[in-house]
C-alpha cells in the first residue's frame, strides 16, 4: 500500500524576510511521502522570486492576486493532492519529526485530526519555552473546544493542526470574508468535523510572534469586524452541537477576551461583545495584564486601568515591559 501524501500548504504576503526558513522547515520534516505548495497572495516584495528558488527541491509556487489569507489558503487546498494536510503559515517552522509524529497517530483513523504542542518565539525557535496546557490530551472535539475556550485563551493557530482530507471537506472551506482569527471559525468546524482528536507529544509549532505586520496585530476597523463574525461563527457552531452551561461558559469567556480588547479599539465591536456575554450569562474572566495593572483594576475598575496603561504605551511609558515579554514572557495567545 502506497503511504499517504501529506500537502503542507504555505499562503505567504510580503513573507521575504522568513519564507526561507519556513519552507526549510517544511523540507526537513522527517515524513517523506509530502508535497509543499506556496500561495502568494500578491506579495510586493521577494516572496515569489525567493519560493521559486526551491522549485528544484519540489516546492510548488502558485501565484495570485492579492485576495486575503483565506482565499490564500483555499486556493492551496484545491491545488494539493494529499490525504493529510499540513497548514503553515509563511513565518512559523515545525519541529522536525513534527508530521511524522502526528501520522503515526492518525494515518490509520481518517476522522480523527492529530494536535501538538506548541510555543511563542521573536528571533529564534530556540528562544520558545513549551508549557503543558490543559487540552495537551486525547480528547472530543467538543471536550476540545470547551477545554480550550474555557478561560479565554484558546490557540487555534493553523499549523498545530494536521487534518485528513476528508476531515477538511466535510468541515467546508476558509471563510474568505475574515481576516483577523480566521482560524478560529475554520478549526472550530474542522474540530467538529472531526470524530476524535489525537494529542501528539513532541509534535511542535513555533510560532513568530511581534511582527507588526502580522494578521495578529492588525486593528483596523475591517480586522475588529473580522475578529467579531468569526468569534460568532465559531460559537454558534459549537453550541448548535451542544448548548449546554459549560459550552454557553466557554463561549461567553471566549467573546469576553475579545470584548476586553475590543474596549477603546472599537466601540461597536466591543458593545456587540459584551451583549453576547450578558446573553450567555456573563464570564468570571477578568482583564489581564502586569502588576501594575492588576493593582488598578482592583482600584479603579478594568476599564480606567486600560485607559491609564494605554496612555502609558502611547507615551513610551511601556516599553520596559514590551522588552520584557519580547525576551521571555508567553503573554496572550496571539491569533491571526
Amino acid at each position: 500500500m502506497t503511504p499517504p501524501v501529506v500537502s503542507i500548504l504555505i499562503p505567504a504576503f510580503n513573507a521575504e524576510r522568513w519564507i526561507g526558513e519556513t519552507l526549510e522547515s517544511a523540507l526537513g520534516q522527517t515524513w517523506p511521502h509530502k508535497e509543499i505548495i506556496v500561495v502568494d497572495d500578491g506579495s510586493a516584495d521577494r516572496t515569489a522570486e525567493i519560493v521559486a528558488g526551491f522549485a528544484p527541491r519540489g516546492v510548488t509556487l502558485v501565484r495570485q492576486d492579492n485576495l486575503g489569507q483565506c482565499a490564500a489558503e483555499n486556493r492551496a487546498f484545491r491545488e494539493c493532492r494529499g490525504e493529510f494536510v499540513q497548514y503553515l503559515d509563511a513565518d512559523d517552522t515545525l519541529s522536525r519529526d513534527k508530521i511524522a509524529l502526528q501520522m503515526a497517530r492518525i494515518g490509520a483513523e481518517p476522522d480523527a485530526v492529530a494536535s501538538g504542542e506548541w510555543a511563542r518565539f521573536y528571533s529564534h525557535p530556540s528562544e520558545a519555552t513549551f508549557a503543558r496546557e490543559a487540552v495537551w490530551r486525547d480528547l472530543g472535539p467538543v471536550e476540545w473546544l470547551i477545554g480550550a475556550w474555557t478561560g479565554g485563551l484558546p490557540m487555534m493557530q493553523a499549523a498545530i493542526w494536521l487534518v485528513p482530507r476528508v476531515v477538511a471537506l466535510r468541515a467546508g472551506p476558509w471563510d474568505e470574508r475574515l481576516s483577523l482569527i480566521n482560524d478560529f471559525d475554520y478549526f472550530t468546524r474542522v474540530l467538529l468535523a472531526a470524530r476524535q482528536v489525537r494529542f501528539c507529544e513532541g509534535a511542535r509549532l513555533y510560532y513568530r510572534s511581534g511582527r507588526p505586520s502580522s494578521l495578529a496585530s492588525r486593528r483596523s476597523r475591517r480586522a475588529w469586524e473580522s475578529a467579531l463574525l468569526s468569534l460568532e461563527l465559531g460559537t454558534a457552531a459549537l453550541l448548535e452541537r451542544e448548548n449546554s452551561p459549560r459550552a454557553r461558559r466557554a463561549c461567553a469567556d471566549v467573546l469576553q477576551e475579545w470584548a476586553y480588547a475590543a474596549y477603546l479599539e472599537d466601540d461597536d465591536v466591543f458593545e456587540r461583545l459584551a451583549a453576547r456575554v450578558a446573553v450567555l450569562g456573563g464570564s468570571a474572566v477578568r482583564m489581564r495584564g502586569g502588576v501594575a495593572f492588576r493593582v488598578l483594576d482592583r482600584a479603579v475598575g478594568w476599564k480606567v486601568a486600560k485607559r491609564l496603561k494605554r496612555f502609558a504605551h502611547r507615551h513610551g511609558f511601556g516599553r520596559v515591559s514590551r522588552l520584557k515579554a519580547r525576551l521571555g514572557g508567553r503573554g496572550l495567545h496571539a491569533r491571526g
